[in-house]
């Protein structure tokens, strides 16, 4: 088995939401044309753009605070804001915090996503570590304390970007694993009623859950592989189209990994035989080979959004074709002159989850972000017009070439991450049968 010679065309797996990936980035033409003196100057009018947004953060009216992280959410995904984060870190770090805290559901979101950003821009190291330390527990709390499913789908988002960056190890992964399960499997007491969970949340958290898996490289705690294979199963059945394709990821992502017949093995070993064992997860094996093969054939009227119908067919034919002969769906991505490849599962879900999450600034980090050049070994062709030459401001020479930058500091965490990465990403394909014993 291996990858198919021929690549599917307009996979469905790869995300279309925007067309920026094709062309590109306006303000990367532009830049090109600058002089040097012209550079230094339309850079401290950004950073006092910045400096004005960030002063806003300490307004009390929460509609002033909600513009300000609008605005450094658009900075922040339009250029890599780099000298403002080398002055100001600290303080917007902690002043998102303070609106995830006390904001209404809008602030909160506007401000996880900022954190969000500010994670991918720092890159692997101390502060992408600070960064997820000081913001578990506020977030743990707002996911806790209320259910409006833009909110949370931006804390879920946050929580496994930052744990994505900085995370250091497979403990602290499973930690945000957690918090994202609990989310939909709560753990209740004697007072407590289950609130069921909508949608749009259920798709946020497997999609969350599912980026974060791919960083494992199979090492998940054995004893939560049954329970979220099983519910990632049920969820098939579910009528919302978004939440079965979220979850048919979740579990290719788990057989691409072996992960279900690691588990298997485990299972045939058990003399527990009363826990179901082996002889359920063969069981479970045959259940989603044929949902599966159902949703690859479906002819409409399940699910409100027809218009996704065709997404959901291409996906789950991707999927059966894996499941069936262990061939990877294979895709190349423009990013302005170059192209981006994926061949593994693990890579095309990091992928789809970074796309949405940076909309429209995907194609400016793709060119210019270190960390995700790292994560996708994604070299793009640096562009010289005739006349110009490219031009680094002192703030970024002070953070790619002293030995004491905060980039020189996090290249070993980084190279450390990208070996636990390259773990998924090199993992054998597993074609699974529903007769395989």
């Amino acid at each position: 088995m291996g990858k198919r010679n021929t690549q599917r065309k307009n996979s469905a797996m790869l995300d279309s939401d925007d067309d920026n990936s094709s062309v590109s980035s306006s303000s990367t033409m532009r830049s090109d044309f600058m002089s040097v003196s012209g550079t230094e100057e339309v850079q401290v009018e950004k950073d006092s753009l910045l400096d004005l947004a960030l002063d806003d953060l300490y307004e009390k009216r929460g509609s002033t605070r909600e513009k300000a992280l609008s605005s450094i959410i658009e900075a922040f995904n339009c250029n890599l804001q780099y000298q403002f984060v080398e002055k100001k870190f600290a303080t917007l770090l902690h002043q998102c915090l303070s609106s995830v805290k006390r904001g209404s559901s809008k602030e909160i979101a506007l401000a996880s996503h900022a954190i969000g950003l500010l994670a991918l821009t720092v890159g692997c190291g101390d502060s992408a570590h600070e960064i997820l330390e000081e913001s578990v527990p506020p977030f743990s709390q707002a996911l806790k304390s209320g259910s409006e499913p833009s909110k949370v789908a931006s804390l879920l988002e946050c929580l496994a970007i930052i744990t994505f960056v900085g995370g250091n190890g497979p403990e602290e992964t499973e930690q945000s694993m957690q918090i994202m399960w609990q989310l939909v499997h709560p753990k209740l007491g004697s007072n407590v009623v289950a609130v069921k969970p909508s949608a749009a949340v259920i798709t946020a958290m497997v999609s969350a859950w599912s980026f974060l898996l791919t960083t494992l490289g199979g090492t998940l705690d054995p004893k939560h592989w049954q329970q979220s294979i099983s519910y990632f199963s049920s969820l098939l059945d579910k009528d919302d189209r978004s939440v079965r394709i979220a979850a048919g990821e979740a579990l290719v992502l788990i057989f691409e990994m072996g992960s279900l017949e690691k588990f298997s093995a485990e299972a045939k070993g058990t003399k527990d035989v009363s826990e179901g064992g082996y002889a359920h997860v063969q069981g479970l094996k045959g259940k989603i080979l044929s949902q599966v093969k159902s949703l690859s054939m479906e002819a409409g009227g399940k699910g409100s959004a027809k218009k996704d119908l065709n997404s959901q067919r291409n996906l789950f034919k991707d999927i059966l074709e894996f499941l069936e002969d262990g061939y990877c769906p294979e895709t190349s991505l423009k990013i302005g002159s170059d192209s981006l490849k994926t061949s593994t599962w693990s890579q095309l879900i990091q992928l789809n989850f970074l796309k949405h999450f940076l909309g429209g600034g995907f194609v400016k980090h793709m060119q210019e972000n270190e960390f995700l050049h790292e994560v996708f070994e994604f070299t793009p062709k640096r562009k010289h017009l005739p006349g110009t030459e490219h031009h680094i401001s002192s703030s970024e020479k002070r953070m790619y070439k002293s030995p004491n930058s905060v980039i020189n500091k996090a290249r070993t965490q980084l190279l450390n991450k990208q070996r636990m990465l390259s773990e998924g990403r090199n993992v054998g394909h597993y074609a699974v049968n529903a007769g395989d014993e």
